[in-house]
């Protein structure tokens, strides 16, 4: 009676080791909201930086893909998740070892004979567990969803490397243009104030007007020191990502004009979570933590174990494989009491299942709004860019006209200041626009996967 209750709870159990998971998937839009592009199923090109057609940025990309040490980190981490699912793989083979043993045994004097003799041993040992519940089983497959995740990791950091290089440096080229464009304004507010002070002079302008350009040669002095400023830091930063010391790295590029502007598409929603790797990191972890539920499930379960030795033994070294034995045995053990920690483990389990399942779910949402926030960022920037080149063209146009208006003595200072206000602004902000477009570009190839696919890692075993 109570082998046949045994027999129920061991088969009740065993139908509980396959985990019924809840629905993974995630509403996805038909389209993108701000999309602009065609929207064809166009997957980002591995070195989409080429895009740009600028010679600087691919060394650039490609000193960093060396000489990152974050990304030496990541295959490091790569390398260590393969060993520990080669480690949890070795649980389903059996464990051999080979043992020997020599002794002398000696004693005192009994009856004119010394107690004593040699012993000598050799032989092997085998163990094996039988993966009856796939427990085992369960833990390398674990283990290799885990190798799996953490590869998508590191092309995650490939990913953001790339990107960020590419915007820091795309950063880093417009500051240095603002600069040149606040130190032309300064060229021109001191040739004004020159000949404000001959105006002055001659009686046609008063000391006030004087006041006022000087005043706005300080603010164009104080623009070009603190863009220099902004694009030294910025300079600095992209030596980080490269794996440089600042002070031995400087970008050549001065202008975006340099630059070719690509054109962008993120594809089709349905598409994009097999092109991140961070959700295809998600997903990795989710499938680990559904095997180790099966595991901790398994863990509740009897366990039976395989063992044998063969070898031989002898009191003589030259007789030691004349008399070989061998013997085999099989351990059934099955866990009684253990104060609820299976059962614990089993829940924590499950609890830290539906914890990578909300990750995962949250994973996909977060790459939608990156790229939605792309893609808008992406049209607002286009949208700007007419107007822009408007306002910078009748900018241009009123300093001239102000400029030979105040020197005909048609036109007092204000207007020429004012007019030399509203052309540096206009440039400055020509040069943050076009670099807006750039940036969301390469926002765009990150939030489409930046050129990652599924085959570019490989799952460790």
């Amino acid at each position: 009676m109570k082998f046949w209750t045994i027999g129920c709870a061991i088969l009740v159990l065993g139908a509980c080791t396959t985990p019924r998971h809840a629905d993974e998937s995630v509403p996805l839009p038909a389209a993108w909201r701000y999309a602009t592009a065609s929207g064809a199923d166009t997957p980002v090109p591995p070195d989409w930086w080429s895009a740009f057609g600028n010679a600087e940025l691919e060394r650039l990309v490609d000193t960093a893909k060396s000489n990152s040490f974050d990304l030496a980190a990541a295959y490091a981490r790569v390398e260590q998740a393969r060993a520990r699912a080669r480690i949890a793989g070795a649980a389903l083979m059996p464990n051999v070892s080979a043992f020997a043993d020599a002794s002398r045994q000696s004693g005192f004097m009994v009856n004119n004979e010394i107690p004593g003799g040699s012993a000598f041993d050799l032989g092997l040992a085998a163990s094996y567990e039988l993966d009856f519940w796939g427990r085992n089983r369960a833990l390398r497959e674990a283990a290799i969803d885990e190798a799996r995740a953490t590869e998508y990791d590191r092309a995650t950091v490939m990913v953001t490397l790339t990107s960020d290089v590419a915007s820091v440096w795309l950063e880093t080229v417009a500051l240095r243009e603002r600069a040149g464009i606040a130190q032309r304004s300064l060229t021109i507010a001191l040739r004004v104030l020159a000949l404000t002070d001959s105006q002055v002079r001659a009686g046609h302008a008063t000391p006030l007007d004087t006041a006022r350009q000087r005043a706005l040669v300080a603010a164009q002095q104080r623009s070009v020191a603190q863009l220099d400023q902004q694009a030294n830091d910025s300079e600095a930063v992209l030596a980080a990502l490269l794996g440089t010391p600042a002070s031995t790295f400087d970008v050549a590029t001065r202008s975006l004009d340099d630059i070719r502007l690509p054109g962008v598409d993120a594809g089709v929603p349905s598409s994009l979570v097999t092109r991140r790797p961070d959700v295809a990191s998600a997903e990795a972890r989710l499938a680990a933590a559904h095997a180790d539920v099966a595991a901790a499930r398994a863990a509740m379960l009897p366990t039976i174990t395989l063992t044998g030795t063969v070898g031989s033994g002898s009191d003589r070294i030259q007789h030691i494989f004349d008399n070989p034995l061998y013997t085999v045995a099989a351990g059934l053990t099955a866990p009684i009491f253990d104060a609820g920690a299976l059962a614990s483990n089993r829940d924590m389990a499950i609890a830290r299942q539906q914890e990578l399942l909300a990750t995962y779910r949250q994973s996909i949402i977060a790459a939608l709004g990156d790229t939605e926030r792309a893609l808008n960022a992406s049209a607002g920037a286009q949208a700007q860019t007419h107007a822009q080149d408007v306002e910078l063209l009748e900018a241009r146009r009123t300093l001239a006209l102000a400029e030979s208006r105040y020197r005909a003595g048609a036109e007092t200072s204000l207007s020429v200041l004012d007019a030399q206000r509203t052309l540096f602004a206009a440039e400055d902000m020509h040069v943050q626009v076009l670099l807006a477009q750039f940036q969301a570009a390469v926002s765009v190839f990150r939030a489409a996967g930046g050129g990652w696919q599924p085959d570019d890692d490989n799952a460790g075993g």
